[in-house]
């Protein structure tokens, strides 16, 4: 059965990672229903999903944990596969408000879960985190390395892998993919879609383009102290595109019986410093920077192997740090 010909459930698609995801299934000519709740995003970014993809999504608005919410939705569109995006994605705020993450990330996925298996849809992709490996040594980081949650949201990503493990071990008629990515950065490089969450940004390239741009007085640097050659934690920063382009590609790739999970990433650590640098580069404007302490659940380094991926799918990242940077900065320029 080719699923990319069939309507795709896609939870949390007006979300960043989401609305690209959309786009890239527009794209290959695949039918997408959008369940989002829009507490982290907005309808608006429809109109630049719908110029990229060629084609408009439809958008149903609604909560995952909403169970009569979810089974009217499915019967409505019948979609022949899901691909599970909607989370809170937060280190920090998690570490603050633990309950909140374990409600909305485990709850969400168990209720959604249930629907699919009852509407007969038995095909899932997962977005999972590399953060499930927690402070890990050496990097770069396999799909066997330990695994050890540092944060509320590490855990409730590593409980929904363990989740499909279980449900595929039950049914085998179950098909499933986790994607581990590591750290998705960047927009889209026409500038009409990328990074747009409401609130203060958590995440460090928002923070960073915000600062740029003269909204925000200065980058928070957590940490200096770290053991890293520059003494600030290094991660693997990976193009939104890529991200997105991956997750069609795991469409194509789901096995009945099967419980996969892939590392994402490109396999090059970056530090906040050497990414500070690069979006200097790309805006062309000096960022303000301060060191304040250790933020609670971070780890020093998160670099992927992703040797796996690339054997199975003959999946490679098309684009570099300089591209996240160029592209993010364009997007911050056309809002």
């Amino acid at each position: 059965m080719d699923l990319l010909t069939r309507p795709v459930l896609v939870t949390g698609g007006t979300g960043y990672i989401g609305s690209h995801t959309v786009v890239e299934l527009l794209r290959r000519g695949t039918p997408v229903v959008i369940v989002d709740d829009l507490s982290n995003s907005s309808a608006d970014v429809l109109p630049a999903v719908t110029e990229l993809g060629g084609a408009t999504p439809i958008l149903e608005i609604g909560d995952i944990r909403d169970r009569a919410f979810l089974d009217a939705v499915l019967a409505r569109h019948q979609p022949g596969a899901a691909i599970h995006f909607a989370a809170k994605k937060a280190v920090g705020e998690s570490v603050e408000i633990p309950a909140t993450y374990l409600d909305i990330n485990i709850g969400g996925t168990t209720t959604l879960l249930a629907a699919l298996h009852d509407a007969g849809i038995h095909h899932l992709v997962f977005s999972s985190s590399c953060s499930v490996h927690g402070e890990s040594d050496p990097t770069p980081l396999h799909e066997e390395s330990p695994v050890a949650p540092a944060n509320p949201y590490a855990f409730t990503k590593l409980t929904g892998e363990h989740m499909l493990e279980r449900l595929v071990t039950a049914d085998p008629s179950w098909a499933t993919v986790a994607l581990r990515y590591f750290n998705p950065i960047g927009a889209h490089p026409s500038g009409l879609l990328g990074e747009a969450g409401k609130g203060r940004p958590r995440n460090i390239m928002p923070w960073l383009v915000d600062v740029a741009a003269g909204r925000q007085p200065d980058l928070e640097i957590f940490g200096d102290d770290w053991p890293t050659p520059d003494g600030t934690c290094i991660r693997d920063y990976l193009h939104v595109v890529d991200v997105a382009r991956v997750h069609v590609l795991a469409l194509e790739h789901l096995r009945a019986g099967a419980a996969q999970v892939f590392n994402i990433g490109t396999g090059v650590g970056t530090s906040v410093r050497e990414l500070l640098r690069a979006m200097e580069v790309a805006s062309g404007r000096e960022i303000p920077h301060r060191i304040v302490g250790r933020r609670e659940g971070d780890v020093s380094s998160l670099v992927a192997d992703t040797a796996r991926v690339r054997a199975a799918w003959g999946w490679e990242p098309e684009f570099t740090v300089a591209d996240m940077c160029a592209d993010t900065w364009r997007f911050d320029l056309t809002r």
